[in-house]
């Protein structure tokens, strides 16, 4: 029973109410912000509340999970990424030297156009990009199914000869909606090259999250993460791109490798650590050696119905 001093709660303010629903955008698992967003918009009963949050959030989410869009004439696609933003509505595709205009809450591309000069490398940088870009649409559509890629070069695209250093960098996405299935996943990967001319040498840095979502009678979420380091001679564009593929390939299947021996594991390490240390007995439960327990003969024995005869 409430006191007469307590006092009524206080109501939201607008802003508030837009950080709470732009919070729980942000955070929608793989492929499930539009239903997240049905649900928000149900809840906070303002379209424009909802508007102001959906528009900030949409944005974020979409370049964080590096939605793949097609062009309306589908005549390619393009990753909507921060390597990609040319402004907060307009995306380039290298690959057809084209800029995608995007509806970040509708999540469509609506127009394209050719890119300018000044939003393309130069012919020199260009050779590295589209080499490597080549080798990795070779890895991505073997490693992947339905996944997507892109290189970008994020410094240095001036440059015309060599003598001086660059960046290139590549993206990896590949995502799996089956929520007839109850599940969505994705796997996001980042590799930043920088081509250091001086010391012949390319310097690589990735960053891998993979996440994942089970909602059948329940709700289980996997969010992953890792980072690599890795290095290798400034060589030819071909070779460099041959070179550069292969080192994305061991660490991305090595990771794999130890996601899948990881969670291979779980029943006999993490759910048991999930288990409380004493259970109600006060007595520690010896998982070592499960096999000396029967449910059947315990309740028989609690019953009083064993080693009788009729």
């Amino acid at each position: 029973m409430s006191s007469d001093n307590d006092e009524p709660a206080s109501e939201l303010t607008d802003k508030q109410k837009i950080e709470i629903a732009k919070w729980f955008l942000l955070n929608s698992p793989p492929g499930e912000i539009q239903y997240v967003a049905k649900d928000i918009r149900a809840v906070v009963k303002s379209e424009s509340l909802y508007r102001t949050a959906a528009a900030e959030a949409f944005h974020l989410y979409n370049k964080s999970h590096m939605i793949c869009l097609e062009f309306p004439d589908r005549s390619g696609e393009v990753l909507v990424t921060s390597y990609s933003e040319i402004d907060k509505n307009q995306y380039i595709d290298p690959r057809t030297a084209q800029v995608a205009i995007v509806d970040h809450v509708k999540q469509v591309c609506e127009d394209v156009r050719p890119a300018n000069d000044e939003e393309l490398p130069s012919s020199y940088i260009e050779e590295y990009r589209c080499a490597l870009d080549t080798e990795i649409i070779k890895y991505v559509s073997e490693a992947y199914p339905k996944g997507v890629s892109s290189v970008y070069c994020v410094s240095g695209k001036d440059v015309e000869e060599p003598g001086s250093n660059f960046g290139l960098v590549v993206v990896i996405s590949a995502v799996r909606h089956s929520p007839q299935n109850f599940c969505n996943g994705s796997w996001r990967s980042i590799w930043q090259m920088e081509f250091k001319d001086e010391l012949q040498l390319v310097e690589v840095r990735g960053k891998v999250q993979v996440e994942a979502h089970y909602f059948e009678e329940g709700n289980v979420q996997l969010d992953a993460k890792h980072e690599f380091k890795d290095s290798t001679m400034f060589q030819l564009p071909n070779d460099c791109a041959t070179t550069l593929t292969s080192i994305i390939r061991h660490h991305e299947s090595e990771y794999l490798n130890s996601l899948l021996v990881s969670y291979a594991k779980l029943p006999d390490t993490t759910f048991k650590d999930l288990r409380r240390k004493l259970p109600v007995t006060r007595t520690l439960f010896p998982w070592h050696n499960t096999l000396q327990f029967s449910l059947t003969r315990d309740m028989q024995k609690s019953l009083g119905l064993d080693n009788k005869k009729g």
